[in-house]
């Protein structure tokens, strides 16, 4: 065995004792699984004892005193049997479940807690893959790999020791083909592995494509997409197609070898035991007990290696699993109080580079905002202006320099309090599955009362569409609020940043999905709403934020001018012929 077979055997081992690790907290089930499996493989040594005295019964012609004695004892066999299969089989399922669960968990867990840059670089299909197929994959290694394992290892071991009890001779020369049944094992274990990790990837861009058609359903209808999005997941689907048939192909092969191997060694099993030097000691019953525990043997030993495919599935699932487990959380090493926040923001010498890009998204910022005041910024897109408002809830944090509030850089804060602190609205607005109440007081605010939501919902410009619903705030909204207009999801998002009521609010083109009569409400409401409160507006309509306090026009990364809306006209530069522009265009 070559170092790098040797350290990824080593390496499979270990992924596999930390997913056994997993059954710690069913140690009780675990154990009457065991005792389920031990029932039933002391069963198949059983019979072979017992066709030992039927046939001594036979040869002895006793017949007529044990004709109630045997088949008592076979239905004992069985009655047995089949209470250690129920046990084994049904703890084991229950063992597995809650693996299943607990993975699952973890990884939801995890994934709510790594930083923004990992969604940016993920697609959303191939986190639903790990999070679905390769936790199906791990119920295969938990529960029918060590089903497998120990039921027919047992057996195996029951089996053997029954022969060696018999024949000691003729069984330590049926032993001799255990290592070349190990050595077609071992290869096929590399190459399933291998196998296994091709499936989950193919899988995941299975559900990459399938994710983002539905997602861009009418994109693509209207583009007339279907075709292109037709021949990428049918190449996905493909690649898929082929790895699972190259593992079939594999799994259809070991098991015939192996069996094979099993009948040659069964086969000069016999031609010896029809010595009459090594059977001399042996009565007919101990010869037909001997050869039938050897032919009890083939079963049992094509499980075990048919179980080598399972449990390298789920050891290749587990590794992906795990990996994902063991990905850095965001940085959250805050720990000064934050109750609440006066909202002074101040941008010190900040620069900002997004992962895995050569360019700085922000460099050298020096900006500051008194609490209660507001300041919009303003630009061409891609300047910067949506990262400013990013940096302050710590979706990423600082590369250099220091970004503060009230006076503190913001790291020295926990992450809870700091965003507690921020109501937010951006462009995109998000809506989850739910009912419109579910999705205005979401979150932290989940305890308000129905009154303060409905309180929301009028200052939002939203309580009359709300009422003309067939359900009013219990209506659902549909998976990202599909079944509301832009300008209805877009109210529902602002009066979720009213019932927040928090000291620092962000306005990400809060007002673009709304028609101009719909815009003029809800202005008035935002004017109300921006009120004693630290406002950090994005807009590219100039005339909505034209009474801001300050006014930063960023672009290429920095703030090239700022001001008031008056001062920056009189300066007449990059904010005047924005203005200008746009005015003319109106």
């Amino acid at each position: 065995m070559s170092q790098s077979d040797a350290k990824n055997a080593a390496s499979g081992v270990k992924i596999y004792f930390r997913l056994l690790g997993y059954i710690r907290s069913s140690w009780w089930m675990f154990l009457l699984s065991i005792l389920g499996y031990l029932m039933y493989s002391a069963m198949e040594p059983a019979l072979a004892a017992l066709l030992k005295h039927i046939v001594d019964v036979v040869s002895s012609g006793t017949i007529s005193e044990n004709r109630i004695l045997i088949p008592a004892a076979i239905l004992g066999v069985f009655l047995f049997r089949g209470t250690g299969t129920f046990l084994g089989s049904y703890f084991m399922a229950k063992i597995a479940n809650k693996v299943v669960y607990d993975l699952r968990t973890t990884m939801f867990d995890k994934l709510v807690a790594l930083p923004s840059s990992y969604y940016n670089d993920m697609p959303s299909g191939r986190l639903l893959s790990k999070l679905t197929y390769d936790t199906e994959q791990v119920i295969g290694a938990v529960t029918s790999a060590v089903k497998t394992l120990l039921r027919e290892g047992f057996t195996v071991i029951g089996l053997l020791g029954y022969m060696l009890y018999t024949n000691w001779k003729l069984s330590l020369l049926f032993l001799l083909i255990i290592p070349v049944i190990g050595f077609v094992v071992s290869y096929a274990s590399k190459r399933f592995r291998k196998l296994s990790k091709n499936i989950q990837n193919a899988m995941g861009g299975v559900s990459d494509v399938a994710s983002e058609s539905i997602k861009g359903q009418e994109v693509v209808k209207i583009f007339g997409g279907f075709e292109y999005e037709r021949q990428r997941f049918s190449k996905a689907a493909d690649d898929n197609r082929r790895s699972q048939m190259k593992m079939e192909l594999t799994k259809a092969l070991n098991i015939p070898v192996v069996q094979f191997l099993v009948a040659i060694a069964l086969a000069v099993l016999i031609w010896l035991a029809l010595d009459p030097n090594l059977s001399a000691q042996m009565s007919a019953g101990d010869f037909v007990a001997f050869i039938g525990a050897a032919g009890m043997l083939s079963k049992p030993a094509r499980q075990l290696t048919d179980v080598n495919s399972i449990l390298q599935k789920g050891i290749a699932a587990a590794q992906s699993i795990f990996e994902f487990i063991d990905m850095t959380e965001e940085v959250d090493q805050g720990t000064k109080a934050l109750p609440k926040a006066q909202g002074n923001i101040e941008w010190r010498d900040l620069s900002f580079q997004y992962p895995n890009t050569d360019r700085l998204a922000l460099n050298g910022i020096n900006l500051t905002v008194p609490a209660g005041k507001t300041l919009a910024l303003v630009g061409r897109s891609g300047g910067g202006k949506s990262t400013m408002a990013n940096l302050i809830p710590r979706l990423y944090d600082v590369t250099d320099g220091e970004l503060l509030i009230d006076d503190h850089d913001i790291r020295q804060y926990p992450l809870r309090e700091l965003r507690s602190q921020i109501a937010l609205v951006n462009q995109n607005v998000v809506l989850f599955n739910g009912s419109i109440r579910d999705n205005i007081a979401y979150g932290y605010l989940r305890d308000a009362s129905e009154q303060e939501v409905i309180e929301a919902a009028k200052a939002a410009n939203a309580w009359e569409f709300i009422q003309e619903l067939d359900q009013g705030l219990n209506t659902v909204v549909g998976e990202n609020g599909v079944l509301l207009s832009g300008g209805q999801r877009q109210r529902i998002a602002i009066a979720r940043a009213i019932l927040k009521n928090a000291p620092i609010l962000i306005l990400d083109e809060a007002t673009s999905a709304l028609d101009t009569e719909s815009e003029r409400a809800i202005q008035q409401a935002l004017d109300t709403l921006m009120k004693n409160r630290t406002t950090i507006a994005i807009a590219h309509r100039l005339s909505t934020i034209e009474n801001a306090d300050i006014i930063a026009v960023v672009d290429h990364g920095t703030i090239i001018e700022s001001g008031s809306h008056a001062e920056l006209l009189e300066l007449n530069g990059a904010y005047a012929g924005l203005h200008q522009k746009q005015f003319s265009e109106e």
